[in-house]
């Protein structure tokens, strides 16, 4: 029995029990605006699906807010872009035109410098995980792994830094945008031309990678089952004609149109498409026909209907029965029609809805790697070294994360496919996949390493400090509060009493039975901090008291 299964179970015995009518369930709850209780359980709730995390901090602070007014702020960031990432290589590798510190990003490696340039998008891999870290209170970076899994391009498959960087980059500044705007960008871009072969598609030798993908991937979609579209192999063949003639320069990487690579001839789109004839253009016009070709895709409800249901398996659940077909997606995908495919409109009806908030669609996500440990050293606030006066122990420990993730994987810039993750497209386990005999202990084995010894490298260790983060909470020297405080800021499930009271009398007390064995304790450790030995007794069980948490299955939700 899964997590919605449970609710709904315990909600019908109640309504059984008690007599008593129970609001709608979810598959009748659609969106209409939410107006229940605004609590530190639903802005925790809206801010781990908008962000990688719910701090302390981020929860007061859309605490003060009324919901919409949250949602807003959390679709609209002000904050400036991540800076770009810099070379922290020097010591292993030889940049003849960077220097140590120094961005990269202007000054694109030839194809040759296989070195540099393995060096450079590991930086970049590097510096993201650092942009994951240090992000806005806005949904930008959340929003721009999403379109990175999306748009599924690999970096090792791409190999030019110089592209890699500029393909992450034009899906965060585009992230919150125009869709169709954003295919555009893609279908053009540097790094999906090398990625699907697009630079090598021309009139004497079509190549089909990129004409499948942007209708069976990132457009119309396919049938799950059957893995088939409702197009033809027949569209695909003449999107490849439509597409040919877009090159990259070899030396500065720029993206042109080459007209004498381009088939000029008039191209019949199948009955799915009206029979729809892109014209044969010539000279430079020719890259017209790209554009003609996106128009034509987007006059499909089927792209509407594709991008809202990836979605909501994103941000609410991956599964979506006739009630969420009928009351929430199709209603996004004519939100995102009516705008003219503009993302902003349809993320604002989605997170402002009774649907995104029903407890049905709380605590039901298996978090993601990538959501497991950016969220464990946000919620934690783990210190890192300073990104610009100890950039090269900053990227290190961000590679540390980087590879931890990799480990149970989600290593980010690396998706295993074009399609992406499965977990976010595999039928009919979809996100279960994250959690199996091999991951999960890596994950538990993460969190118990980041309580006990920390990562080092070089100078710096990468730790969670008990000490430092229980001072954060409301009364920790009361072990009853601070077991509630805890669970509350780091589960999204809640946990029995008894539950609790073993927790707190078995780490705590130490196996002791009054509370007061705790509170003096804590007490003395604030009176003497820099006493070792009084410390000790208190971080020892705090070690314990967090180790446990997260190792039970509720940390895994989200």
């Amino acid at each position: 029995m899964d997590r919605r299964e449970f609710l709904t179970a315990r909600k019908k015995t109640q309504t059984r029990q008690q007599k008593t009518t129970t609001r709608p369930f979810r598959t009748e709850s659609g969106l209409m605006s939410y107006s229940g209780a605004w609590t530190i359980n639903e802005v925790t709730h809206l801010l781990k699906r908008m962000m990688f995390g719910a701090t302390k901090a981020d929860v007061q602070h859309f605490l003060s807010m009324s919901m919409s007014q949250a949602v807003d702020e959390l679709l609209n960031p002000v904050a400036p872009l991540p800076t770009p990432p810099v070379n922290d290589y020097s010591a292993s590798v030889t940049d003849p035109a960077i220097a140590a510190g120094q961005t990269w990003i202007n000054n694109p490696a030839p194809e040759t410098s296989k070195d540099l340039n393995e060096a450079r998008c590991a930086s970049f891999k590097s510096w993201w995980i650092g942009s994951l870290i240090n992000q806005d209170r806005s949904v930008r970076e959340k929003l721009t792994l999403f379109w990175a899994n999306h748009f599924g391009t690999q970096a090792s498959v791409i190999k030019l830094s110089h592209l890699v960087y500029k393909h992450n980059d034009l899906l965060r500044k585009n992230c919150l945008g125009n869709f169709k705007q954003m295919v555009k960008e893609v279908t053009i871009d540097g790094g999906m031309l090398r990625f699907l072969n697009g630079y090598l598609n021309e009139k004497n030798a079509p190549d089909e990678n990129y004409g499948r993908e942007l209708q069976e991937l990132f457009t119309i979609g396919k049938d799950p089952v059957t893995n088939i579209g409702p197009y033809t192999e027949g569209d695909v063949q003449t999107a490849a004609k439509v597409l040919t003639g877009w090159s990259i320069n070899d030396t500065t990487l720029a993206v042109s149109f080459d007209p004498a690579k381009h088939d000029t001839s008039d191209k019949q789109f199948s009955s799915f498409y009206g029979n729809t004839v892109v014209t044969g253009q010539a000279g430079a016009n020719g890259a017209l026909e790209t554009d003609a070709l996106i128009a034509m895709l987007f006059q499909k409800s089927h792209v509407s209907e594709f991008i809202c249901r990836k979605l909501y398996r994103w941000f609410v659940y991956y599964d979506i029965d006739a009630g969420d077909e009928a009351n929430v997606i199709q209603p996004l995908a004519q939100i995102f029609r009516e705008n003219n495919y503009d993302i902003k409109p349809v993320l604002s009806a989605l997170f402002k809805s009774e649907h995104f908030f029903d407890v049905l669609n709380q605590s039901c996500i298996i978090k993601p790697p990538v959501d497991h440990v950016i969220g464990c050293m946000r919620e934690f606030g783990v210190s890192f070294p300073d990104k610009v006066a100890a950039y090269q122990d900053a990227y290190n420990m961000w590679e540390t994360l980087l590879w931890s993730m990799g480990e149970v994987n989600q290593l980010i810039g690396e998706p295993p496919s074009v399609s992406g993750w499965e977990a976010y497209y595999q039928a009919p386990q979809f996100h279960e996949i994250w959690i199996n005999s091999d991951t999960l202990p890596k994950r538990n084995q993460f969190t118990d390493t980041m309580i006990s010894f920390g990562f080092t490298q070089g100078q710096s260790t990468l730790k969670i400090d008990t000490l430092a983060f229980t001072q954060t909470l409301p009364n920790p020297s009361d072990p009853n509060a601070l077991v509630n405080d805890a669970v509350a800021l780091l589960y999204r499930m809640p946990i029995s009493d008894t539950t609790k009271q073993m927790i707190k009398q078995q780490i705590l007390l130490s196996n002791q039975t009054s509370d007061y064995y705790w509170t003096n304790a804590w007490n003395a450790y604030l009176a003497e901090p820099t006493n070792q030995m009084v410390a000790n007794v208190v971080s020892t069980r705090l070690k314990s008291f967090y180790q446990y948490l997260m190792n039970m299955a509720e940390y895994q939700l989200s």
